[in-house]
């Protein structure tokens, strides 16, 4: 069993192996916690007096609606330097989609940045 001064290449948080990085298993009533990666040994002593605490949190309600209320944006993915046709300004959010059959391609729609006009491509 080893002490943390002589734990060589991490430091740190005690819920990571000090030799590999690994998360550690939680403590249990035996002498010692195993590393599940590289078997290191710490002592269950080094544990005594620590709180150990963890939250998880399943998209909040304010988070939804603010992701819905994106979802429904047009201008929404990555921009391109298309021209618009219709107001002949540089700048068109696009995304794909697969309309037809998997053996054809994909069909890209463009939106306008400036006046949301919308144009399709098959590719």
């Amino acid at each position: 069993l080893v002490s943390i001064s002589t734990m060589s290449c991490f430091s740190g948080d005690s819920n990571f192996c000090p030799e590999c990085g690994t998360v550690l298993p939680m403590p249990r009533a035996l002498d010692a916690v195993t590393c599940p990666l590289c078997s290191f040994r710490i002592s269950i002593r080094l544990f005594a007096g620590q709180e150990i605490k963890s939250t998880v949190v399943f998209n909040p309600i304010e988070q939804s609606l603010m992701l819905e209320e994106e979802e429904d944006s047009e201008l929404k993915g990555p921009v391109t330097d298309r021209r618009c046709s219709r107001c002949n300004k540089e700048g068109m959010v696009y995304h794909t989609r697969q309309m037809r059959s998997a053996d054809e391609g994909q069909t890209v729609f463009f939106t306008c940045i400036h006046c949301r006009y919308q144009e399709k491509e098959d590719s």
